[in-house]
């Protein structure tokens, strides 16, 4: 399956547009059901960190208006009440958003309805993007139900058929991405649709972006910070590519020292990004005990260390689990090691070769065990296959 390039989303981030006036944007509507202390919020990605821009109670009747800031254009999230989101386009368009808020249902499932936007040509391109995203979702749903239902007993091909499918309905998602991109390119919006596409796509994002670029002094802008932000991208990933040497990054151990990857060289090292609050990645330790165990001794060596913004939750879960290797942390609640390793979800673990080498990318179960196996024989590493950016998506 294809996977939702989070750090094209970062082309709002840079520096720039002399030619657009910091101006305010006002956002309302009308949630339907609320419950106490509801409120709408709106922020941007900035690679994983999340900037919030502003923020509004709902009224008693449902009612909300949001006074956003806006210093440069670019794609938004406004959050209802953290039960449902919608993507917008920021620069010029006041905008009239309704939500139905808080899930009534006795079963609650994650599968909020589709949020449509009453705005300009941006945010009419808006939501033809969110509709899409909405209705792919929807397709996996379905597709995932269908094979469940499907009778097959064989779990392997049940698992391949799901997969396949899930592929084709990517791949319809991205052909109506190429379709934005080469349509509607008189219109600043349009870099959401080409920020979800790829290198692959050059024949359709060139095009639009020289279009772009020519329309006007913010449309050049937009393009410049783009290039800029996928050169960036590019650079981050070929850093991060299976052979190449494992970021340094200090981190502070639970006895209050300073750490370094540095002190683990000459050893194959498990790598483990973790948080208290990350219910999958409490339920990987016990695989990292079991081999923690069957490991000791053997030039192996195992390191977690977490992201969690509150030292005592840290301290907290690392004394509930009772983990029998090195445990560390990092102060800033993961920002700058996330963006240095190019995570957005956890548990994220790596295997380092003796060299100080990546040699394994999210391992997980077994996963660990064979590549700690495979860098402790001296097999060459190998690099995963591209699967892509896709549309949906994403984890922190």
């Amino acid at each position: 399956m294809k996977k939702l390039n989070w750090l094209a989303l970062a082309l709002c981030a840079c520096l720039g547009f002399p030619a657009h006036a910091q101006q305010t944007v006002t956002i309302k509507g009308k949630v339907k059901f609320i419950d106490d202390g509801f409120k709408m919020t709106v922020y941007q990605r900035e690679g994983t960190k999340q900037n919030v821009l502003a923020e509004a109670p709902v009224n008693a009747d449902g009612t909300y208006e949001v006074k956003v800031p806006v210093a440069k254009p670019g794609e938004a999230t406004l959050d209802c009440g953290k039960w449902q989101s919608v993507q917008v386009w920021l620069e010029d368009e006041n905008l009239d958003i309704d939500f139905r808020g808080l899930d009534t249902a006795k079963v609650k499932i994650k599968n909020p309805p589709y949020v449509y936007i009453k705005g300009g040509k941006n945010n009419e391109l808006m939501n033809m993007i969110n509709f899409e995203s909405y209705r792919n979702y929807q397709m996996m749903i379905a597709i995932s139900q269908s094979v469940y239902r499907s009778g097959m007993e064989d779990g392997t091909k049940k698992q391949e058929l799901s997969m396949n499918l899930y592929d084709a309905s990517g791949e319809n998602t991205h052909a109506h991405l190429r379709y934005f991109a080469e349509h509607y390119a008189d219109r600043n919006s349009v870099m959401v649709a080409i920020s979800r596409l790829g290198d692959s796509d050059a024949d359709v994002v060139e095009p639009a972006l020289k279009q772009l670029e020519a329309s006007s002094a913010t449309g050049k802008q937009l393009v410049a910070d783009y290039r800029k932000a996928e050169a960036e991208k590019k650079e981050a990933e070929e850093r991060m590519k299976v052979g190449n040497p494992a970021p340094a990054f200090e981190f502070q151990m639970a006895d209050g020292k300073k750490g370094s990857l540095s002190d683990y060289k000459g050893k194959v090292l498990v790598l483990d990004f973790w948080a208290s609050w990350c219910g999958p990645c409490r339920q990987e330790i016990p695989n990292m005990k079991k081999y923690y165990e069957e490991f000791k001794g053997k030039d192996v060596e195992f390191l977690s260390v977490s992201i969690d913004a509150d030292k005592k939750a840290w301290e907290k879960a690392r004394g509930e689990e009772n983990m029998a290797w090195p445990q560390g942390w990092v102060t800033d609640g993961g920002k700058a090691v996330m963006n240095t390793y190019q995570f957005g979800g956890i548990p994220f673990i790596l295997v380092i070769d003796k060299d100080g080498n990546i040699y394994k990318k999210q391992v997980r179960g077994e996963g660990i065990k064979k590549a700690v196996e495979d860098a402790l024989s001296g097999k060459k590493a190998e690099a995963p296959k591209s699967i892509g950016v896709m549309m949906m998506g994403a984890a922190m």
